[in-house]
């Protein structure tokens, strides 16, 4: 029984030497653990972090929209005048100027009565030119003969005034006085009516109805030749042949489409933009483009027209602008690609993304400011490669850390590593 209760006595007295020793090292444990914290939280403290400055960068290319290059006017190749087509110049594609000739129809039929027509003029202006020449010499006789009666008139005049006074001196009969006025009145009469006829003719359009017929047969013969041109289908603007169905051989009439020439001087360039799209565009008078083709050459365009309303069949708002195309550099039928962005307006503050701490769903980054650092609140827009666009919370210049911000606090002094 003695014994029994020393042997209880011994395992109780290990138990609690063990409980000892077991404590002593969890104390010595925790100690020692305190100790690293201590000196890991004073190597970070005491550790230089890195800045870098705020700037404006690039967060993109332009915002672009595929865009339709559409002639300013389209005007269809219509004939004037019926037949058959003999020659075909030119074909679907090629380039026109005002007044070129695009197909030539036969002109048999009208070159008869062209021919005709010439020949009436040419009859009708021969005999004008004789009826003006006898006329001419008509009144050179006239002239001729009013001279001579003049003359007549003058001799009648002076023998009348000598039998005068011949009669006053007793030297002559009164029958001989009374014969001498008689010549000399029938001189006066001779005269008269010469002059009367030459102002007559003077006065008066004798050829007045041949003019008319000339006049007439040149206006048929212009009708004529207006005629003839009609047989030669011309473009009646600058731009390219899009369409053409005309061919050598067939039957076309007045009136009736053949093909159609588009402008290319003056271009539309037309896109359909989303609603998004459509807010980077309004209220901009100009936008720029280019071609897949010469993408180093980007002219502007003038915007003519942009949807205030949503097309309510498509969902976009349609756009429209005018372009001067000088050069010929675009065709009708071709695609654009057109810059709602400038690349200046693509310019954004932006921060390195690694210096953005998160916490939780807000986002913050250090701003160094003297020897301490300021924790702001900051809101991010877009990303491009190692940065990320800063919409609120900065501002261009200032110092934002880089490296060591996670270990950072609001207002912490700090040392910057050179």
């Amino acid at each position: 029984m003695k014994n029994s209760l020393n042997r209880i006595k011994r395992l109780r007295g290990a138990r609690t030497a063990g409980l000892l020793i077991i404590v002593a090292a969890l104390a010595a444990g925790c100690s020692t653990a305190k100790v690293a914290d201590t000196s890991a939280a004073a190597q970070l403290q005491n550790r230089p972090i890195k800045v870098a400055a705020i700037s404006s960068q690039s967060m993109g290319d332009p915002k672009e929209q595929v865009a339709d290059v559409l002639s300013l006017s389209q005007v269809d190749v219509i004939p004037k005048a019926d037949g058959q087509v003999v020659e075909v110049v030119k074909k679907k594609g090629d380039t026109v100027q005002k007044g070129d000739i695009i197909v030539r129809i036969d002109t048999k039929d009208v070159a008869l009565q062209l021919e005709k027509s010439q020949s009436s003029l040419n009859s009708a202006e021969q005999s004008l030119a004789k009826s003006r020449e006898d006329l001419d010499n008509n009144k050179t006789e006239l002239r001729n003969s009013l001279m001579k009666a003049q003359s007549q008139l003058d001799t009648a005049q002076k023998d009348y005034n000598k039998m005068r006074n011949d009669f006053d001196a007793g030297l002559a009969t009164k029958k001989q006085l009374d014969q001498a006025e008689v010549q000399m009145n029938n001189a006066r009469r001779d005269a008269e009516l010469l002059q009367d006829k030459l102002n007559s003719l003077d006065s008066t359009n004798a050829l007045a109805a041949q003019q008319a017929q000339v006049d007439s047969a040149r206006i048929a013969l212009q009708d004529a030749n207006n005629t003839m041109d009609n047989y030669a289908v011309k473009s009646t603007i600058d731009g390219v042949i899009t369409d053409l169905t005309a061919e050598v051989g067939m039957s076309v009439s007045r009136s009736a489409k053949i093909g159609q020439v588009q402008q290319t001087d003056m271009l539309k360039i037309k896109a359909d933009l989303t609603e998004s799209a459509a807010k980077l565009a309004r209220n901009k008078s100009e936008l720029t483009f280019y071609s897949a083709n010469n993408p180093g050459v980007k002219p502007k365009a003038k915007v003519t027209y942009l949807a205030e309303v949503i097309n309510a069949q498509t969902k976009t708002f349609p756009i429209e602008l005018e372009f001067a195309n000088t050069d010929g550099s675009l065709k009708p039928g071709t695609r654009v690609q057109l810059q709602l962005t400038t690349e200046q307006e693509e310019m954004a503050l932006a921060v390195p993304s690694l210096s953005i701490v998160r916490e939780g769903s807000d986002t913050f980054v250090f701003i160094l400011n003297g020897d301490k650092v300021e924790k702001r609140k900051v809101s991010l827009g877009r990303i491009k490669d190692a940065n990320q666009e800063v919409l609120d919370g900065v501002k261009a210049g200032e110092q934002v850390v880089v490296s060591g911000q996670h270990q950072l606090k609001d207002g912490q002094k700090v040392e910057v590593a050179k």
